[in-house]
């Protein structure tokens, strides 16, 4: 397929809000002939133009992917996060056919990136985890560019999930199959946010408490960051050895118990989307107490993380992207399932258990030359939170899905292997 070729674009379910329609519009400005499935309500409301409804099971979707993709001769499948059920399915049917699919997630590098990668996110992802090539792919790539950072709203965002969410049970009816990816039901979701805001001013209040607490006390005390993750992340159902958050925190503690210095503290942050329904403070408070170290576990569920990384000894994390963020401020990190910045010299890659006692620094260059590949290779500048951001990432977008298609990475002989820690 030659530079400038008009492609033929299927969108699958984006993030909540406007940006695939958006992005689907400047496509079709363009030539390029786009189309769209819907599979739940949301799906609808966030696409207003002229779309295919699927309403069957499951079980029936590859069959009708299969169909759509052959009797309208797609090239290229656009779709965000490739982890749910309908979306994996889809990415394995499209790979058969020798299709592109291009896969959009939040960004590896926060803020002001989105991830765009052809092939795969994250655990997904095409390139290597060898320090060689990235070392060696860096020095033939530009600097990193300085850019301003892009405006963004959480309000935002809440507004367009709630949207996604009452559209979609809404119209439940005309989708009688769909299952959301995420744990909960909408309803249950919804009731959880409401409780949750009810006790905003006291979790606020606890959280500022037991900072002024630990933080002056750090250089006696120092303090490991265990920043939570959501349970819907599918980055820690697929791409880690845990079913949920639970697992992974109590296997953090009781690793925190055994190894680390008696006098260092881990500091539980609860997930800022998260809704509620775990309640993350009772569950680390009765952890710590399983594992003899009460004294030394703090939970908080309000603090601005990138205020609290530079005076963190170390993070630990399954595979959230809060690691990039404690990398960029030099934090040795550990991390217990796969990320896509898993690379020797630049995160802890032994058992957790050896990380307590000796958190070793990232290597600084070698981290600037990961960034500066996945800046280039997998990350387009914007966000999601606001029209300047959206605006951005229709923009560098376009030049990422109508490029000629990418040659996977290669590092020689490299073999990913999963070391659960």
């Amino acid at each position: 397929m030659t530079v400038g070729e008009r492609r033929r674009f299927l969108f699958l379910q984006g993030p909540h809000g406007s940006y695939f329609a958006r992005l689907g519009g400047a496509l079709s400005a363009l030539g390029h002939h786009v189309f769209r499935i819907n599979l739940c309500g949301g799906d609808r409301l966030d696409w207003p133009e002229p779309a295919v409804d699927f309403r069957g099971t499951l079980q029936n979707w590859p069959v009708f992917f299969d169909d759509f993709i052959v009797d309208h001769d797609i090239t290229d499948v656009v779709l965000f996060g490739d982890c749910r059920p309908h979306h994996s399915s889809a990415h394995g049917m499209a790979k058969i056919r020798g299709l592109r699919v291009h896969v959009l997630e939040e960004g590896y590098i926060r803020p002001d990136y989105v991830t765009l990668e052809e092939g795969g996110v994250n655990g997904h992802s095409r390139m290597p985890r060898d320090p060689t090539w990235f070392r060696a792919e860096a020095s033939r790539l530009p600097p990193e560019p300085e850019r301003d950072p892009v405006p963004s709203s959480f309000r935002r965002r809440a507004k367009e999930t709630i949207r996604h969410l009452a559209a979609t049970m809404l119209l439940a009816p005309a989708y009688p199959f769909y299952r959301t990816h995420r744990p909960n039901h909408p309803l249950v979701e919804a009731a959880g946010w409401g409780l949750w805001s009810a006790t905003q001013t006291r979790e606020r209040r606890l959280s500022q408490r037991t900072l002024d607490k630990i933080i002056p006390e750090r250089e006696d005390h120092p303090i490991f960051l265990a920043p939570l993750q959501l349970n819907s992340d599918y980055q820690l159902r697929v791409h880690s050895p845990f079913d949920d958050m639970r697992a992974a925190l109590r296997f953090i503690v009781k690793s925190f118990a055994r190894t680390a210095p008696a006098h260092s503290r881990l500091l539980v942050k609860r997930h800022p989307l998260d809704n509620g329904l775990v309640p993350w403070r009772k569950i680390t408070r009765k952890l710590a107490r399983r594992y003899g170290v009460e004294d030394r576990i703090f939970y908080i569920s309000h603090g601005d993380i990138a205020k609290l990384l530079p005076i963190m000894t170390g993070a630990v994390m399954v595979n959230s992207t809060v690691g990039t963020l404690a990398l960029n401020e030099g934090v040795p990190v550990a991390v217990l399932g796969h990320a896509v910045y898993d690379v020797a010299g630049v995160v802890h890659r032994g058992a957790l258990d050896d990380f307590w006692p000796a958190p070793a620094a990232p290597d600084a260059a070698l981290w600037a030359a990961v960034r500066r590949v996945f800046v280039n290779r997998s990350l387009v500048h914007g966000g999601f939170l606001s029209e300047e951001g959206l605006a951005m990432l229709v923009e560098n977008a376009i030049p990422r899905l109508t490029a000629p298609a990418a040659r996977p990475a290669t590092a020689g002989n490299v073999t990913r292997i999963a070391h659960w820690r």
